[in-house]
């Protein structure tokens, strides 16, 4: 009876370790992401307080992710065409993104607007992420959630209308659901913007994790191919 009784205070004592890895296991990445990233400025205002209590909407919609920017129907196009994306740093190849529709569970999202790759602009492409230790670069509700990690001067390579175009990260910056200044575009040359929320797993998905890359002009990638 006594070894019963033992046994079943091991048990409950090993079910509660586990619930308590478990949960840490769950937190920690969002926990550790706000330590690590703490010296990243947020581009303008700080998240207002009612956004966290609020109720979450559905972030698979792109259109849900800044408030005050495109509406669903701006997502919306007769013809939806796509191309692909790579980022070698985490392991993502060939993506798909697409222009026109706004459903980041099948794809990743170009913000209606934004410039196409290779023109003079800023095109923007959204992704969605949930907690990195779930990161699957071929799930699309999972493939951003590693882009905290990337660092600059990693490459993001777009394959589109039959052209390769090569660009290399200039810097990250957090910002709220409100600072939209980050979708606008930059005519003086050709810039690459991804964007996740962050911290990845963050039921309330508080922050935008932007991603600047700058075009590598043909003539100096053809250089950086032939060192490599």
């Amino acid at each position: 009876m006594k070894k019963k009784k033992l046994l079943i205070r091991i048990l409950a004592v090993i079910s509660g370790v586990s619930g308590v890895v478990i949960l840490g296991a769950i937190i920690w990445p969002m926990i550790s992401y706000d330590i690590s990233n703490s010296k990243l400025t947020s581009y303008l205002s700080p998240v207002p307080q009612d956004n966290l209590v609020s109720q979450s909407p559905d972030f698979t919609k792109a259109s849900n992710w800044f408030a005050g920017a495109a509406r669903e129907d701006d997502f919306k196009v007769s013809n939806v065409s796509f191309y692909n994306i790579s980022i070698p740093a985490l392991k993502i190849d060939q993506a798909t993104v697409a222009i026109g529709g706004e459903d980041l569970s099948k794809s990743l999202i170009q913000y209606p607007g934004t410039a196409l790759p290779g023109k003079n602009g800023n095109a923007v492409i959204f992704g969605h992420s949930i907690l990195p230790q779930f990161f699957n670069p071929k799930d699309y509700l999972a493939i951003f959630s590693t882009l905290p990690t990337i660092k600059v001067g990693d490459k993001v390579i777009v394959n589109y209308d039959g052209i390769t175009f090569r660009y290399q990260v200039e810097n990250t910056i957090e910002v709220s659901p409100s600072d939209i200044q980050v979708l606008e575009q930059d005519v003086s040359d050709s810039f690459l913007t991804l964007v996740t929320c962050v911290p990845p797993g963050h039921p309330l998905k508080p922050k935008r994790l932007v991603v600047r890359a700058r075009l590598i002009p043909f003539g100096k990638e053809t250089s950086d191919v032939s060192r490599n």
